[in-house]
């Protein structure tokens, strides 16, 4: 059963079951105040563990919730709370905490997206040249969660491509996949966290070396 119709919960449809509730609905963008926004995710999460206390719960939260610098923000503050909620609430779950994910469609303001559009519109647009990012390819969660279904493991798992990747890097990957040149301007600024990642991220993508991986995903969902 899959609770959502964004990016993620479309991703799940090749793994869903009559056994497994994946929670993929909620606040999607991380600069969002509204607390209306914030109480429906939460509510839509208390009943649906009220009235499926059976199946295994699945729920995405984010890996930025690590982020020092984040910690006071609305939607890391939600994101703590409702993971709280599930662990207290759930004897057969599995939380992942993802990164910036990379699709088709979503969020118009997702990194991936904005570089993007902005290559594709011929805007000029800045780079921090200190920030790192952490990426994942959406195939690759409903992939991974695929191996795990079946396993009762009530923990939370880190989750994305264990590298982290200059914005420039992104960009100059969508660049040759376009075939053009975009204007920007490089910003010393920015900044990352670090992320433990447990066997079961790092076996996952064993083998794959970082600069394939983004083409990879490049080429896929440009």
């Amino acid at each position: 059963m899959i609770i959502g119709n964004g990016l993620i919960a479309k991703s799940l449809q090749n793994i869903d079951s009559n056994d497994a509730l994946f929670f993929a609905s909620g606040v999607s963008n991380s600069l969002e105040t509204k607390d209306s926004e914030f109480q429906r995710e939460f509510t839509l999460l208390q009943n649906a563990l009220a009235s499926y206390p059976h199946l295994r719960f699945f729920y995405f939260s984010t890996l930025s919730i690590l982020d020092q610098s984040k910690q006071e923000s609305q939607y890391v503050r939600h994101k703590k709370a409702m993971e709280e909620y599930i662990v207290n609430h759930s004897d057969n779950y599995l939380i992942l905490r993802i990164g910036n994910l990379i699709g088709k469609g979503g969020n118009p303001n997702t990194l991936f997206n904005f570089f993007k559009n902005k290559i594709l519109q011929n805007d000029c647009f800045e780079i921090h040249t200190e920030a790192r990012r952490l990426i994942l390819g959406i195939e690759d969660l409903s992939s991974f969660i695929g191996g795990l279904r079946n396993k009762k493991q009530n923990k939370v798992l880190n989750f994305s491509y264990p590298y982290y990747y200059m914005p420039k890097e992104i960009v100059s990957a969508l660049e040759t996949e376009i075939g053009t040149k975009s204007s920007y301007q490089e910003i010393s600024d920015g900044d990352f966290y670090t992320v433990e990642f447990g066997e079961e991220t790092t076996d996952y993508f064993k083998g794959k070396e970082p600069k394939d991986y983004l083409t990879e995903l490049v080429k896929k969902y440009l």
